[in-house]
């Protein structure tokens, strides 16, 4: 099958996918992560859309309503976050209160669904896509609470989870290209980049079409080499100074496991009444530090 070599997904969120005539291909990847027909009625903006010179290259997201209303914000981070978990509900939480308006009932909340596609390893576990929503458990009877009939039409659905923010994780790097369903194809694609030509998946055909290099305007490409160069850039920092960081600890035990050694030699010499200075001379050790061991 002909594959072809497309646009890097956050690039294309950046600059392409917020025209009305590409919300095919965001629809479609919503479509297959959330499994229910998704139509974008626009892109909204927000703090995060606004690009500053720490985002322009790690972190991506977009915001999006839906025709029900809901808002869904799609996050791309390439960079890893030690904080990233708590990132997404002070987001979700944002987002609520943003969108509330002075004297809205509370059931004019809207639903916010976020979408968090990283590059970098979050959490443990040996899945590479994650969905996480709230529910309520009984300590006693171990049921779930469920909504009354009154309620559900306060809410307009059936199940407590719909009411609350829910949560997706596509853990890119775990994925092991091996494609099983359309929406793994999805993720293959954020992963390589590729898309193969009988694609199935929603969206995926679009994009197949319109994220060709070879499509981009003058402009556009110059851009969007600019933009790569700046991520490789990146990445290298990020990639040096881990190697660095993980090279240095590894010399750093190094020779706290000599010292440590020393030490040892330094009493074993002391049991068997040697001079100081020949132990300073055998271990390396200073005087005053044998003269310690000598006094413990």
């Amino acid at each position: 099958m002909q594959k072809r070599n497309l646009i890097r997904f956050d690039w294309a969120m950046k600059r392409l996918l917020r025209n009305k005539a590409s919300f095919g291909i965001l629809e479609g990847f919503l479509s297959e992560l959330l499994y229910e027909d998704i139509k974008i009625e626009n892109i909204l903006e927000s703090e995060g859309n606004r690009e500053t010179a720490l985002n322009k290259t790690n972190q991506v997201d977009l915001l999006v309503k839906d025709s029900r209303g809901e808002l869904i914000v799609i996050e791309i981070q390439n960079d890893y976050f030690q904080d990233y978990l708590l990132r997404m509900l002070f987001g979700t939480s944002k987002l609520i209160i943003d969108n509330m308006e002075r004297g809205m009932g509370y059931n004019k909340i809207k639903k916010v669904i976020s979408v968090n596609i990283v590059y970098f390893d979050l959490g443990h576990g040996e899945d590479y896509i994650y969905h996480g929503t709230t529910n309520f458990v009984g300590i006693n009877k171990h049921d779930y609470l469920l909504l009354s009939k009154e309620e559900q039409l306060i809410y307009h659905t059936e199940k407590i989870s719909r009411i609350y923010p829910e949560y997706y994780i596509i853990k890119v790097n775990e994925f092991d290209n091996v494609a099983k369903n359309t929406l793994d194809e999805w993720v293959r694609f954020l992963k390589t980049e590729e898309i193969e030509e009988g694609t199935k998946a929603k969206g995926l055909k679009e994009a197949f079409e319109k994220l060709d290099v070879l499509k981009l305007s003058p402009a556009d490409k110059a851009d969007y080499e600019y933009f790569i160069k700046e991520w490789r850039d990146n990445y290298g920092r990020v990639v040096g100074n881990y190697n660095k960081g993980k090279y240095e600890g590894h010399i750093e035990g190094k020779e706290e496991g000599k010292h440590e050694r020393n030490i040892e030699v330094a009493k074993n010499c002391l049991e068997l009444g040697m001079s100081i200075p020949t132990i300073v001379q055998i271990t390396g050790l200073t005087e005053e530090e044998i003269l310690q061991l000598k006094s413990s």
